[in-house]
């Protein structure tokens, strides 16, 4: 079963105080507490003394926050920025011109190309023709603009921001590799929608903002630093939350319409909180495989003539969300002047989500029959009151030659669990190490190899054994595995080339190819992903 979804916007650093304040004793950088506040990303980018990639690859939203963020960091006078990193530089001025009223434009540009081949299945695009294997290519435009209301209006803590996507290309995932979530996750149904429109406000000091308005929630929950350098898509929004929820929840390339409080009463520790309604297309009769899918768009991103993204449904149910973090030895904004270690930093969170909504049984149907089998008289799932996930994320520092040095180690892991009678996922969890700065004079680029797997739950494992028991050929689901081997590099300063390499195992924890008599067989993928910033 197929559910191309993305994982994975934020508002622009301002400008970061010189000075430092101390809070409970401990000397903290008064970035974290600017007016505008931080975004998340550039929150865990910091603490982690900028050891991340470059690039952040949950979504395009992070891939231009990342870039912010270290435009930032070369240059703090956020009135003269330095533009270097954007191909198409100050605009003859215009930039500059927009950056005195706290106008922001950025023009995200994403390409990829695909290939499998090993593996795979062929699908309704080529038949019996198809062998499964072949090229792919998916692309991605987004135009975001953003405003500092101090700065225009003179309004404190005021911050708006509007983002739009032009998506175009196929899903390789979709058409060929029979996968949970897909191996990139950049793919997404054509398209050309609204993506984000919010407004945040920041309070006391930027220690507590409100973010409201159509937001996507996987640039700020659920994010792995570390695990954000990774192409595949379980490394962002993860795959428990993607085939889980409705279209995968309000995550790239879907937006909600959302409140989102955040508080962090030392640099330490972060609380967020949002609250935001779980099914952006509003579709629920046909979502999901169990309830027979919607063969006119299997990932739902363009349902109920949602393709414009201007859709703002409220009618469905509300997913809650809540995440804590904790920064061990949170580094200083400017290493190049620190002459006391302050140790390996970390980032350590805890969170989960319920969603008020209402999710097809893989049990029973609703007449209280075993689904699937021979007493099936309705054919149709039960539907269930709620749902539920809980996660544990971890980014950790290992070794760094020295304090000044630009190149790290660096691990993480995340877990995810939650109930087996309404999900296809119960169970998954992804892990990697990353090292920055491989190679002399390439501070920017990162390598990486990360592993993940998905467990089918308990609800469809019976599901299948029942209507394999009723006559119906089904193999039964178990345990997919994703293997990534990454290189992130800095080719000039406004593009990222990514070469990847990716093997999977038991797509979709086993299941029939095209020919409904043989498993879909491992798949070995290859991949080319570019990121240009205009």
């Amino acid at each position: 079963m197929i559910f191309s979804r993305k994982k994975s916007g934020m508002g622009r650093r301002l400008v970061l105080l010189c000075q430092s304040v101390t809070i409970a004793g401990t000397v903290l950088p008064t970035a974290a507490f600017a007016q505008n506040a931080e975004t998340q990303l550039e929150q865990d980018r910091r603490r982690l003394g900028n050891s991340g990639p470059l690039v952040s690859e949950v979504d395009p939203a992070t891939v231009r926050d990342s870039m912010r963020a270290a435009e930032a960091a070369k240059s703090p006078d956020d009135d003269h920025p330095d533009l270097s990193d954007h191909l198409l530089g100050n605009i003859w001025g215009a930039r500059d011109w927009m950056g005195r009223y706290g106008i922001t434009l950025d023009i995200q540009e994403v390409d990829e190309l695909w290939g499998n081949t090993t593996g795979g299945t062929a699908s309704g695009n080529d038949g019996a023709n198809g062998s499964g294997t072949g090229p792919a290519y998916d692309g991605m435009t987004m135009p975001t603009l953003t405003v500092d209301l101090e700065k225009l209006i003179g309004l404190k803590g005021g911050l708006f921001n509007i983002s739009a996507l032009q998506l175009r290309g196929r899903s390789i995932s979709q058409d060929h590799l029979g996968v949970f979530n897909p191996t990139s996750g950049f793919e997404a149904d054509r398209s050309t929608r609204l993506f984000e429109l919010w407004y945040q406000q920041s309070f006391l000091g930027g220690k507590l903002d409100v973010k409201i308005g159509q937001q996507d929630l996987d640039t700020e929950f659920l994010i792995s630093d570390y695990g954000s350098l990774y192409l595949n898509s379980n490394f962002g929004w993860p795959m428990a939350p993607s085939v889980n929820l409705y279209a995968g929840g309000p995550s790239w390339p879907l937006a909600s319409p959302a409140v989102r409080i955040r508080y962090r009463p030392t640099d330490q520790f972060t609380v967020m909180f949002a609250a935001a309604d779980d099914n952006p297309p509003g579709n629920t009769s046909n979502s999901f495989g169990i309830q027979g899918g919607n063969p006119v768009d299997p990932t739902n991103q363009n349902a109920n003539g949602n393709a414009s993204g201007t859709r703002f449904n409220m009618g469905t149910g509300a997913l809650l969300m809540t995440e804590l973090q904790y920064a061990i030895n949170p580094q200083p904004d400017d290493m190049s002047k620190v002459t006391k270690d302050p140790g390996l930093p970390g980032v350590y969170k805890l969170g989960g989500f319920y969603d008020t909504g209402r999710f097809p049984d893989y049990r029973y149907n609703t007449a209280g029959q075993a689904l699937g089998g021979p007493n099936d008289s309705t054919g149709k799932p039960r539907m269930d009151r709620g749902n539920w996930m809980v996660y544990g994320i971890v980014d950790q520092m290992l070794w760094r030659p020295s304090l000044q040095s630009a190149q790290s180690v660096g691990v993480f892991a995340r877990a995810t669990g939650n109930g087996g009678d309404r999900n296809m996922i119960s169970f998954a969890v992804d892990a990697g190490v990353n090292l920055k700065a491989p190679f002399k004079g390439r501070d920017n680029d990162t390598v990486g190899v990360g592993w993940g797997l998905g467990r089918a739950s308990s609800g469809l494992r019976q599901y299948n054994r029942t209507v394999n028991a009723n006559g119906t050929p089904t193999l039964t689901q178990g345990t997919e595995n994703h293997l990534e081997v990454t290189y992130q590099a800095q080719v000039m300063p406004w593009w990222v080339m990514q070469p990847d390499f990716q093997y999977v195992w038991n797509p979709s924890g086993g299941v029939y190819d095209w020919t409904g008599t043989k498993r879909i067989g491992n798949e070995a993928i290859f991949g080319l992903h570019s990121s240009i910033t205009f």
